[in-house]
């Protein structure tokens, strides 16, 4: 069946609105799965989501196979998305093998890099030939969601060993200092703490100057607004 010139966009947009769907699902799961499980083994409620989230993002990228006019050399460029939407939780119960709840939570997190990925081409939407504020708007969304990500899962590993963790609350205050490259009192001890640790002042330090960018360019175009609104511009200019 061949898809007319029209029908070929709606489809990819209804795609991508999936996606980012299953991706704050996806969240959502997560986020009940660590703040109120135990902490050694996953749910099958979480399973499930997880399954059903990956099937989304698998039918989005066949789908888009099947719609791509030269298929092999798609298929080689999303190789990537295609491997990071492979159910291996479910995969890995199926066979029987027993995972532990953190080696779960972090296999766990291989489709939520689909779900940014997802939220990336709907940044590049945003941002298409739209004003600075629909970016920004995409900019503190993308900070907010990897922040606290990192808060959930910090908290998850360290919650048992680290001594000056109490409670999810410190943990979502130590990730905003140190996105904020601010730091923060409380030290991690595991070697996934230390990798998140260090993956949030980066997040920071590359993501604030679009902040500073975004103020500069709301000032500048406030005051050419002003500047051409003026008392000496237009029919209230002096005659020569």
């Amino acid at each position: 069946m061949i898809l007319s010139a029209t029908v070929r966009p709606k489809l990819v947009d209804t795609l991508g609105v999936l996606k980012l769907a299953a991706g704050a699902t996806l969240l959502v799961a997560l986020s009940w799965e660590i703040l109120a499980g135990d902490h050694a083994l996953l749910t099958p409620s979480y399973l499930t989501i997880q399954f059903l989230v990956c099937v989304v993002f698998l039918c989005d990228f066949f789908v888009r196979l099947w719609l791509s006019e030269r298929r092999g050399r798609f298929f080689v460029r999303h190789l990537f998305y295609l491997l990071i939407s492979v159910p291996y939780l479910n995969l890995l119960a199926w066979s029987g093998v027993r995972m532990t709840h953190d080696w779960g939570i972090l296999v766990g997190l291989v489709p939520m890099l689909r779900a940014f990925l997802a939220m990336f081409v709907i940044v590049q939407w945003m941002a298409r030939g739209r004003r600075m504020r629909w970016l920004f708007t995409a900019y503190l969304f993308t900070v907010v969601v990897f922040t606290y990500l990192s808060a959930l899962v910090f908290y998850d590993y360290e919650v048992f060993v680290n001594p000056k963790l109490h409670g999810f609350g410190n943990a979502l205050w130590w990730a905003w200092m140190n996105v904020t490259t601010v730091g923060a009192a409380i030290f991690p001890v595991t070697a996934v703490g230390k990798v998140v640790c260090v993956l949030l002042p980066s997040l920071g330090m590359m993501f604030f100057p679009i902040f500073t960018t975004y103020i500069l360019q709301e000032y500048a175009t406030k005051r050419n607004s002003g500047d051409k609104s003026g008392p000496d511009s237009g029919e209230n200019a002096p005659q020569g």
